[in-house]
């Protein structure tokens, strides 16, 4: 039995979840600071410690073309603080290119067991050469040599020529008495936040969302709609 694709089309807009309920919502008195990183270790530290969630680090990294042509992709994040999100990619991926050309990115997290998720946008800058020397030799071997012979996002004949390049590494750098050089293409991201907002799930679809951002000029915090928070940051709360 064929099936004609032109023709093929699924109807899933039934599909319902239930999320947090009214006596589960997420207000401003619920912040744990007046900056936005406080409160995402809070959320990230409880995702970690979630049973059903794996990698609480996973997020969707989105950069774009300078002709503003976007793409995506699931990353792993290896460090935050006030400074920002730090990644280790490919400089010569996909993403790396884009991010040559627009040094500007958006990361989103999404924590389904605990229906909440945090959306981060800002600018992107490289770590050094030391830290990503740093964080490359912290790998296992066969992570790091996976880094050396993937030439990320180009094509290739098959597999096998990937196994091929590690058989050559592994038996060169497989015992350890030798370090593996980190790759010039390879290294660390600083993804330096102007935006951080904090979504909280609604099965009534009533969501809470509250905004941090790196205020605009004229800013002119109320304390009703705008409110003024700490080391330079404004928050307020959005429409679902």
């Amino acid at each position: 039995m064929s099936v004609d694709n032109a023709s093929f089309s699924v109807d899933i807009g039934g599909m319902r979840a239930e999320y947090k309920t009214k006596s589960e919502t997420f207000t401003e008195k619920d912040l744990k600071g007046k900056e936005p990183f406080v409160q995402f270790r809070e959320w990230f530290e409880e995702a970690c410690k979630h049973p059903s969630i794996i990698e609480a680090n996973s997020v969707c990294l989105a950069t774009a073309t300078k002709d503003g042509i976007p793409s995506a992709r699931q990353v792993l994040l290896k460090g935050y603080g006030p400074e920002g999100f730090k990644l280790f990619t490919n400089y010569n991926s996909r993403k790396g290119q884009e991010l040559a050309e627009n040094p500007n990115a958006a990361l989103s997290f999404y924590w389904e067991p605990l229906k909440k998720a945090v959306r981060v946008e800002g600018h992107v800058e490289k770590l050094s050469a030391s830290e990503s020397d740093e964080y490359f030799h912290s790998r296992p071997i066969l992570s790091q040599i996976g880094a050396v012979v993937s030439e990320q996002s180009k094509p290739i004949v098959s597999r096998d020529v990937f196994i091929e390049r590690r058989a050559m590494l592994l038996e060169q750098y497989g015992d350890g008495s030798e370090q593996l050089p980190r790759p010039k293409h390879w290294g660390g991201y600083l993804v330096v936040p102007e935006v951080i907002e904090f979504w909280q799930g609604q099965t009534d679809r009533l969501h809470d969302r509250i905004r941090f951002r790196r205020p605009k000029s004229g800013d002119e915090p109320d304390g009703v709609l705008l409110h003024q928070g700490d080391n330079g940051w404004v928050y307020e709360r959005l429409s679902p």
